[in-house]
């Protein structure tokens, strides 16, 4: 498994959200499984943390017209979008 963190600005933070919550079968197509980390602040900005067993597949579908549309749907600035795929770890 591989962690992604993505992050990106939306238009209304409730709207996103449920939103989000409801694109199950897009995340399971990106092989996504388990728990999504989600967190958000006051000024609109939201980071997600999946784990993916295929990050290719993951990226490619990140990029595709069906996550575009589910993104416009929930208000995501698609210009705001950043993409952090987790290559190294520190352990304490």
């Amino acid at each position: 498994m591989v962690r992604i963190v993505v992050t990106a600005n939306v238009e209304d933070l409730a709207k996103w959200d449920e939103g989000f919550r409801k694109h199950g079968d897009l995340f399971r197509s990106q092989t996504v499984s388990g728990s999504i980390g989600m967190a958000t602040t006051e000024g609109n900005d939201v980071a997600v943390c999946f784990e993916a067993e295929n990050p290719d597949t993951f990226l490619e579908i990140l990029n595709s017209p069906a996550t575009a549309d589910a993104m416009a749907l929930d208000g995501v600035n698609r210009d705001s979008v950043k993409v952090f795929v987790m290559d190294r770890e520190f352990t304490v």
